[in-house]
């Protein structure tokens, strides 16, 4: 039997992720997950694949705020709304190939990033009325999605994250790989031909592996970057050039899931169509 081991958030695009027992589940993917994103003085986005240390800064959800703070300086909190009103400062940032409308926060935010970093830098939320798209060749219906690298959820399996450390020298934690949900059961990357599944009578549809960049090989407490996990997914986990772990998915409906669910699947797909 499959079920959901683990759930995850990023509130802030390339920062520390917040382990959940229960997630609500939007149109755009798991609720508050990369709604806001750090970008340069062009608008343009960037991530630990440039500046490894983001992932030094850590974030945390009390009531309504978002609380976020270098893992060495706890006490230096900045302090933002999970959900924040309109500032009515709005801008086109820029994220991979897309052009979208978000908001500016605040200079006091802007200071706090660019001095924990060391680069200019400044935050911005993505509100409710952006419609970022997903790709239009792989959408169901007009999907959408926040400042993700593309698409709502990232699913792994657990046993696929077992496999791999079975082949490592060292082994590696789920966060080097930033899922939104984990899953336990199954075989090794069952998730690759979960087309269509369902996890508390929620719709979901994977549609695309994960091509991996090197995110995964920063080790995410001393920011050191690696030649692994790629080394070793290169050598049997590779189609169309791309080093794949993961599937990236698509959801119908709303509601709740949470740790402990069952996923039921209900359609399958070639493994690795990538």
């Amino acid at each position: 039997m499959l079920s959901v081991s683990e759930l995850y958030i990023y509130p802030i695009k390339s920062l520390g992720g917040i382990a959940l027992d229960t997630a609500m589940v939007t149109n755009r993917g798991l609720q508050h997950d990369r709604r806001y994103m750090l970008v340069d003085e062009n608008n343009i986005f960037f991530t630990q694949r440039e500046y490894p240390a983001m992932a030094f800064l850590r974030t945390a959800i009390e009531d309504d705020d978002l609380l976020v703070y270098h893992k060495d300086a706890m006490s230096e909190k900045l302090e933002l709304h999970v959900a924040p009103e309109p500032t009515g400062t709005t801008t086109t940032v820029k994220i991979w190939d897309d052009w979208c409308e978000g908001e500016y926060i605040s200079e006091r935010a802007d200071d706090w990033f660019s001095d924990k970093l060391g680069i200019s830098c400044r935050l911005v939320y993505m509100p409710d009325s952006t419609k970022r798209k997903v790709d239009p060749l792989r959408a169901l219906n007009d999907d959408i999605t926040s400042f993700t690298d593309g698409y709502p959820i990232m699913m792994l399996g657990q046993s696929s994250l077992d496999d791999l450390n079975g082949r490592l020298i060292e082994q590696l934690p789920m966060n080097r790989f930033r899922p939104n949900i984990v899953y336990t059961g199954g075989q090794p990357f069952e998730e690759d031909v979960m087309e269509h599944f369902s996890i508390n009578n929620i719709n979901f549809f994977g549609v695309k592996p994960c091509a991996r960049c090197p995110i995964p090989t920063t080790n995410q407490e001393t920011g050191v970057r690696g030649k692994e996990p790629l080394k070793t997914l290169s050598q049997y986990r590779v189609a169309n050039n791309k080093v794949l772990f993961g599937q990236h998915v698509l959801c119908a409906g709303t509601g709740i899931i949470s740790v402990g669910d069952s996923i039921n699947v209900l359609k399958r797909k070639t493994a690795l169509a990538g």
